[in-house]
């Protein structure tokens, strides 16, 4: 089951906000694409949440993007930053990355964007939102919101 960025921030408004503040501290993130034999391949992206959407948008022709039009399973990691800090905890999106071929989208986001061009543009379903973080400086905590079920909280000492 897959759904939108929408369907997640409607679902889960508090968990959305922080996702969107952890990717916020950053512009460039990690996409994890599968290669044509399979293995992983991860590369530095950036992504936007914009009209109810998280957007996946790479220059055209390279490879996470020939990547994600074979094969869209992706998985996306914000950036963690200083080796000391994770402001906000470790925050991970994985899905399915849809490439947008429709000229008046693509048109709304470069006007909104402004990315080199060409470029290709991917809208995301989601099947997983995860948080992991230090909770009360003592517990560790992963918060997982999956589409059809509440997310839950699970600590460790």
């Amino acid at each position: 089951m897959t759904t939108n960025w929408a369907a997640f921030t409607a679902a889960e408004p508090a968990f959305a906000r922080v996702a969107e503040e952890r990717f916020g501290l950053f512009t460039h993130h990690t996409l994890a694409t599968l290669r044509k034999d399979g293995s992983p391949r991860t590369t530095g992206l950036e992504v936007r949440f914009l009209y109810g959407e998280l957007w996946l948008g790479m220059m055209a022709d390279s490879m996470k993007a020939l990547d994600l039009r074979r094969d869209p399973r992706f998985a996306l990691q914000a950036n963690p930053g200083a080796e000391t800090e994770m402001e906000g905890g470790d925050m991970r999106i994985a899905g399915r990355a849809i490439e947008v071929e429709d000229p008046e989208v693509i048109a709304r986001y470069a006007g909104e964007v402004g990315p080199p061009e060409p470029f290709h543009l991917f809208r995301t379903e989601l099947t997983e939102v995860v948080r992991t973080y230090i909770e009360d400086g003592k517990y560790l905590a992963v918060q997982l919101w999956k589409p059809g079920a509440p997310a839950r909280t699970t600590r460790r000492t």
